[in-house]
């Protein structure tokens, strides 16, 4: 099966009962094994691949999610689009636990993750100014306004975790004029460009982080509640969502990686790692 658009989120969308017709497939990678086994199906009578980044059962802490094989499987079963959900804390007083950030820009403050597919015989730099694809962004925004949610549009700094943040780096990243701040963004979207895919990041308010003196800190149990509230929201926003995503790709994402090899020609054609090449022309298509 070819499928067109990838979902990458929480264990719990799988349970909900909007992705129809499920088939799991497991999946092996040049990079390892992705976080589970990939869940094919329907939305909407819509083809979705979708992917708990931290596995079924929330056991792969953020700086271990081999994020390499997870945006790779998507690619190799045909996946263009990637919606990326995520729970994230707010560091604005105006966006707040319940609200729904489609991200803009981001800030990657991570330093054990694996965000290249090029580590060995080939190397690539694609274009990153924009992080995120814009036309499937917009989209994204569109239809979390249409569910009467409070959406703003914002800066995602990604930091390494598990631990939540010191108040001093709080306050450093406000400094910053940073907006919400998570633990997965960067190295998926740094993986989807290189893989030529559309991202949008849908994230979904749980805390204020610990700057806010008069609110609570982050804490586990609190994420947990606010993301049940979120989960009724999330589910209505993609069986409304997946359905619309039928533009043309004229965004510069499809092309990303065509103009990024700067390797010599003689040695993209002839790596001194025979799996680069299939990786390559994978990335590629």
């Amino acid at each position: 099966m070819t499928v067109k658009i990838g979902i990458i989120g929480g264990s719990g969308l799988s349970k909900m009962g909007i992705i129809e017709n499920i088939e799991e497939v497991t999946v092996e990678t040049p990079f390892g094994k992705p976080s589970d086994a990939i869940s094919l199906g329907t939305i909407k009578g819509v083809q979705v691949a979708f992917l708990p980044r931290h596995g079924r059962h929330h056991s792969i802490a953020p700086h271990m999610v081999n994020n390499q094989a997870n945006i790779f499987a998507l690619k190799n079963a045909g996946v263009e689009y990637v919606v990326s959900l995520a729970a994230v804390g707010s560091l604005k007083k105006h966006m707040k636990p319940g609200d729904f950030v489609i991200v803009q820009q981001l800030i990657d403050r991570t330093a054990k993750r694996r965000t290249t597919f090029f580590e060995q015989g080939i190397v690539a730099h694609v274009g990153f100014a924009d992080p995120v694809c814009p036309l499937l962004s917009d989209l994204a925004f569109k239809y979390v306004k249409k569910e009467g949610i409070d959406v703003h549009r914002g800066t995602y700094l990604c930091m390494e975790g598990p631990q939540f943040s010191t108040r001093a780096e709080s306050q450093l990243y406000r400094s910053w004029n940073v907006d919400i701040i998570g633990m997965t963004l960067a190295p998926e979207a740094k993986l989807a460009r290189e893989a030529g895919m559309c991202l949008c990041s849908i994230c979904a308010i749980s805390d204020y982080d610990c700057w806010h003196d008069e609110e609570d800190d982050v804490c586990v149990s609190s994420l947990v509640e606010t993301l049940k509230k979120n989960s009724v929201h999330t589910a209505n926003l993609l069986t409304h969502l997946v359905p619309a995503i039928t533009y043309k790709r004229t965004c510069d994402c499809k092309t990303a990686l065509q103009q990024a090899i700067i390797t010599s020609p003689d040695l993209v054609k002839n790596p001194s790692n025979p799996i680069d090449r299939e990786v390559l022309r994978k990335l590629l298509k």
